[in-house]
């Protein structure tokens, strides 16, 4: 028998504004950075659990607060009883009443929440000696749906049609995870589109993309109509014809603008426009994707839990959506919506423009396909190629694929002299920095 007997926390920031590396419309100088969590126990092995809540810099401290909140209800379980029922962590964690008020189910708190409860499926499935998206593959449709809150979605998705979902999928999930293993999963780059490059950074890096295997990228709008006309067609001309190309204004547009621009940007056959208006506005989006057509509509990354994806599908409000590995409450949430969207024939293109957010979301989609969907070619995941060489277990990405990961856990361990140089306020870069800045 093994305790969880620490809930240790780190904020972690890493200088990314000083070369533009995430910028976008509404974020035009992110410091990529995390609220870290370790659960420790006493196990003889040093089994421990890791997640993480991905911000952008300032209130990093905040959202690294909040997770450490969580630390009553955590230390002094029974790591046995957390891995036999990840359903019943998760309601300890999201129904104590007076945290809840913080949100509910939304929010900083949600998001510290979230990263523990992830942490604890690090935990199981290191104990299991497996891969996160092979642990959950692998779980029975009965074991599965057991982790969901289904409180909420009944009017959408009841408990007997997601096991219908699951069991369906079942008889081909070891010929999937063969499939997976030998292919890996469809991955497309942001890479070149940061809105802060220049015509010239962003040309040679979509050529690169290109040339890389990546059969979609995605460029950043909404501060300018003629610069993302300029940045389009340059782009467009870059990659050619066959290549897919999305754009994502991150929030940046009212209803009636965001259709008068994306009009605007029709000509070159977008793939998606992603985050056209506030994440919060369901009709907003459906308004959105009615005046666009054929151009399709997508959200999520910032969809602040599995209420709002319920209601922007039952509106037909989106033809696609990301998930985001950090922003709603941990796997039991994602693994809800992954079965939301599988019920209403959506396809799930994930997030992961962030640090750790890659490492994080590949397991939740790799699962999807193994043991939902089975469908991966007519979607694929994020990639940026960002702050990698901090975590243990890096993505690895061939010919614009994710190669599905070997090593057990979520892979959301990170270096600990990745810790020491870049928690904020006394990591070493951050002195340093501060020390240059009053020479």
């Amino acid at each position: 028998m093994s305790t969880i007997i620490a809930l240790d926390t780190h904020d972690v920031r890493f200088p990314t504004s000083r070369e533009l590396d995430g910028s976008d419309a509404m974020n035009p100088d992110p410091d990529y950075s995390a609220a870290y969590v370790v659960l420790r126990t006493d196990a003889s092995d040093d089994l421990a659990g890791y997640g993480l809540v991905f911000t952008i810099g300032r209130g990093n401290d905040v959202q690294t607060a909040a997770v450490a909140a969580l630390a009553e209800h955590v230390v002094g379980l029974r790591v046995e009883d957390v891995i036999a029922d990840l359903g019943a962590f998760a309601r300890l964690l999201t129904n104590d009443s007076q945290l809840r008020w913080l949100g509910p189910e939304k929010g900083v708190m949600h998001m510290a929440i979230g990263a523990v409860i992830n942490a604890a499926w690090d935990l199981a499935a290191r104990a299991a000696k497996k891969p996160l998206w092979r642990f959950i593959a692998e779980l029975t449709p009965e074991q599965l749906v057991d982790t969901i809150d289904f409180r909420y979605l009944t009017d959408a998705l009841t408990r007997d049609e997601a096991l219908a979902i699951l069991r369906e999928a079942q008889p081909q999930r070891a010929q999937r995870i063969a499939t997976l293993i030998e292919q890996g999963y469809p991955a497309y780059t942001t890479s070149p589109g940061w809105l802060g490059y220049s015509d010239e950074k962003l040309v040679r890096l979509a050529k690169e993309a290109v040339a890389d295997g990546f059969r979609t990228i995605k460029l950043k709008v909404g501060a300018n109509v003629q610069d993302d006309i300029r940045r389009c067609r340059l782009a467009r001309e870059a990659i050619g014809p066959d290549i897919a190309m999305a754009v994502d204004a991150n929030q940046r547009w009212d209803v009636g603008p965001a259709i008068d621009w994306m009009r605007q940007l029709a000509e070159f056959h977008i793939a998606w426009i992603e985050e056209p208006t506030s994440p919060d506005d369901v009709l907003g989006h459906a308004a959105i994707r009615q005046g666009i057509t054929p151009v399709p509509v997508s959200t999520g990354e910032h969809t602040q839990n599995r209420v709002v994806f319920k209601q922007l599908l039952q509106a037909g409000a989106v033809d696609l959506i990301q998930i985001d590995a950090a922003r709603v409450g941990g796997v039991n949430e994602n693994l809800a919506i992954l079965l939301l969207a599988a019920k209403f024939n959506i396809r799930v293109f994930p997030h992961a423009g962030g640090v750790g957010l890659c490492e994080l979301v590949q397991h939740l989609a790799m699962a999807d396909f193994v043991a939902i969907t089975g469908k991966m070619e007519d979607r694929a995941i994020e990639f940026v190629d960002h702050l990698h060489q901090h975590f243990l277990d890096p993505v690895r990405i061939q010919h614009g694929r994710y190669l599905a990961p070997q090593a057990v856990g979520f892979s959301a361990e990170m270096h600990p002299a990745s810790i020491a140089e870049f928690s904020y306020p006394d990591g070493r870069f951050w002195v340093e920095d501060l020390a240059a800045a009053k020479a």
